[in-house]
C-alpha cells in the first residue's frame, strides 16, 4: 500500500461561536488517509465526525473557527484560493451524504443533479457526463439509467437515491471519498447492497476513503484502520482487526460491548451516561464520568495519546486494565 498522506489533519480544533461564546466541538484531532486507503471514524452522535469532515472540505459554517493543519497532497487545503478549493472539491475529493433526500435538489432532474458539478466546472462537457453517468448508474444497480435520468427526486426510492448519490461522487474519479454515514438512512437489506456497491467502486477506481459511522463493526468490515472519536477528539487509532478483537481504550471496549451479537442471545450493554459534546469537557479525560475504570487522575489529568502496541491510545491505565477490557468484550 503507498504510504502517502493523501489526507493528512494534524492538532485540528473547530468551535463554533454561540451566543458571543465559542464552543469547541473538536479538539486536537490529528487524523492521515493514505492514498488507496480506507479509514474508518467512528463515535457516537455529537462527536464531531461530520464536523471533521466538513473542515476537511471547507464547508463549515462562517460561525466556525478553525485551528491545527489539514493538508491534501501536501496542499493547504484552509489556503487554497477561489479557483483552486473549486478544483478540489470538484476532482480531488467527493462527500457522500447521509441523507439522500436533504441533499438533492428536488426541482431538479437525476440527469441534472448528477452532471451539474463536473459539467460547471469543466471536467467534462455534457454529452461525455451523462453517458458516464449512464454506465455508473447501470454498475451500481440501478436499472433503466436512462429513464431515471429524466426523473426527479422525489419519484425514486431512498435505496435509489443513494446509489446516485453514489454516482455523483465516482463521477469525476476523486482520489478521496468522504462517505458520511452513508447507509443510516436506509433499511438494513439495502444498506448491504450500497456498502458492497460503494466498496467495489472504490477499489475499481483506486480511491482513498474516509468512512463515518456509529457502527464499529461496520467500519471494521470495509476499512483498513480505526479512529475513535469521542468528544470532539480521538481516543484510539489503529488497524481495524486489531482495534475490535483487542481494545486499549476504554470508550472503544464499551462500543463494541454494546453492539448486537450474531451467535448469542444476550442483554445489550449500554454505555452508561450521556454522551458529552468537547464544550462540555472542562477537565481530565473526557470519559471519565462514563468509565468503569476512571481514578482521580483520570478525572483532573487529559491522556496525552500514545504508542501502545503498535496504536496509538489515549488513556492513562491502559497497561493496567487491557486485559479487563479483553474480557468485557469477550
Amino acid at each position: 500500500m503507498n504510504t502517502h498522506p493523501l489526507l493528512n489533519i494534524q492538532d485540528l480544533n473547530i468551535a463554533v461561536k454561540h451566543r458571543g461564546v465559542n464552543r469547541p466541538l473538536v479538539h486536537s484531532v490529528d487524523l492521515v488517509v493514505r492514498a488507496a486507503e480506507s479509514v474508518g471514524l467512528v463515535g457516537e452522535s455529537g462527536s464531531g465526525k461530520s464536523m471533521t469532515i466538513k473542515a476537511a472540505m471547507r464547508l463549515l459554517p462562517k460561525n466556525a473557527s478553525v485551528g491545527g493543519s489539514i493538508e491534501f497532497d501536501g496542499h493547504d487545503v484552509n489556503k487554497l484560493g477561489r479557483r483552486d478549493l473549486a478544483r478540489y472539491r470538484s476532482r480531488d475529493v467527493a462527500l457522500i451524504h447521509q441523507d439522500p433526500r436533504g441533499h438533492i435538489n428536488p426541482t431538479r432532474t437525476i440527469a441534472q443533479f448528477i452532471t451539474e458539478g463536473v459539467v460547471h466546472t469543466g471536467v467534462m462537457d455534457e454529452a461525455t457526463a451523462l453517458e458516464r453517468a449512464c454506465v455508473l448508474m447501470r454498475e451500481v444497480g440501478i436499472s433503466d439509467a436512462e429513464k431515471r435520468l429524466s426523473q426527479f427526486p422525489h419519484q425514486l426510492s431512498g435505496g435509489l437515491l443513494q446509489r446516485v448519490m453514489i454516482v455523483t461522487a465516482l463521477l469525476p474519479s476523486p482520489r478521496l471519498i468522504f462517505a458520511d454515514e452513508p447507509t443510516t438512512a436506509l433499511d438494513v437489506t439495502v444498506q448491504s447492497d450500497v456498502m458492497a456497491i460503494l466498496m467495489e467502486k472504490i477499489r475499481d477506481q483506486h480511491a482513498a476513503m474516509l468512512f463515518v459511522t456509529h457502527d464499529l463493526d461496520l467500519a471494521a468490515a470495509v476499512t483498513d484502520r480505526l479512529a475513535v472519536m469521542y468528544a470532539g477528539t480521538i481516543v484510539e487509532t489503529g488497524a481495524s482487526d486489531d482495534i475490535c478483537s483487542r481494545p486499549l481504550h476504554p470508550y472503544t471496549a464499551a462500543l463494541l460491548r454494546s453492539r448486537p451479537s450474531t451467535t448469542e442471545v444476550r442483554r445489550l450493554t449500554a454505555i452508561p451516561g450521556s454522551p458529552l459534546s468537547a464544550y462540555e469537557v472542562t477537565s481530565g479525560c473526557s470519559f471519565a464520568s462514563r468509565c468503569p475504570f476512571a481514578v482521580d487522575r483520570c478525572r483532573n489529568e487529559v491522556p496525552k495519546r500514545r504508542v501502545v502496541a503498535g496504536r496509538e491510545v489515549a488513556c492513562h491505565r491502559v497497561e493496567e486494565i487491557v486485559d479487563q477490557l479483553q474480557e468485557r468484550v469477550s
